[in-house]
């Protein structure tokens, strides 16, 4: 890791407009987590869908999308990240330096929000909030890696990442028993119904891959798409007039 990318990293992505969204997407589910507990009186079981159809759904791959462009995708596009490719530092060190960042502000902006969200919706000795948080925080490493990965191989990546993470993983793998198999919703949420134990049903926190084949899939895919970020970085070929 290198700490000067890292410092960098941060500043740029919390200094751009994005950053308000960065804000504003937690502060909506929790808001919404306050109306759920008023109407429900803080009953666990209409927590779930809150945080499962909005929360891990909807707003988590979109704040992931949000960090995962931010910390590489708008350096590309402007081609200001030609002189830092020039500084003699190795790029593998740089994009994990700058894939370290993502994942904090992920944690930060993405999963300890969604935490809360189940706090102040309704939860049963915080169990319910460690199995969501386990959920949150697998999902947010392979949805960082993949829209950072994205953002190296393609300038469009804010388009598809938005077609992957409101389509993909928010409508179909959400419904659709075969495109369940292979979301990264899916997968995280194993790990999460383990979590809970025999509560999981009840619930509702369930998923349709069993626990070893989802840990090896979201295994897989987060590698994967850093190998790939990697490797497009080290080929990538820009100059100031980009």
């Amino acid at each position: 890791m290198n700490p000067v990318v890292m410092s960098l990293t941060l500043r740029g992505l919390l200094g751009r407009r994005r950053s308000v969204l960065l804000v504003l997407l937690p502060l909506l589910l929790v808001g919404l987590a306050g109306l759920v507990r008023w109407a429900s009186g803080a009953d666990p079981a209409q927590t779930v869908p809150l945080v499962d159809g909005l929360g891990l759904g909807t707003l988590l791959p979109l704040t992931c999308l949000l960090i995962g462009t931010g910390v590489i995708g708008s350096e590309i596009d402007d081609g200001s990240i030609v002189y830092l490719l020039a500084k003699p530092v190795a790029r593998r060190t740089i994009l994990l330096s700058k894939l370290v960042v993502a994942w904090g502000a992920a944690l930060v902006f993405a999963v300890l929000p969604t935490v809360l969200a189940v706090e102040v919706a309704g939860d049963e000795g915080a169990r319910l909030a460690l199995g969501v948080g386990v959920t949150a925080a697998l999902a947010a490493l392979a949805y960082v890696a993949i829209f950072v990965a994205l953002s190296v191989v393609t300038r469009n990546a804010v388009i598809l990442g938005l077609l992957y993470a409101l389509l993909w993983e928010s409508v179909l793998g959400g419904y659709v028993p075969g495109v369940r198999d292979v979301s990264v919703r899916q997968w995280a949420l194993a790990a999460g119904e383990r979590t809970l134990g025999g509560d999981a049903g009840p619930w509702g926190v369930t998923s349709d891959v069993a626990l070893p084949a989802a840990l090896v899939l979201l295994g897989v895919v987060t590698v994967g798409a850093v190998v790939l970020g990697v490797r497009r970085l080290q080929t990538l070929r820009l100059t100031p007039a980009e």
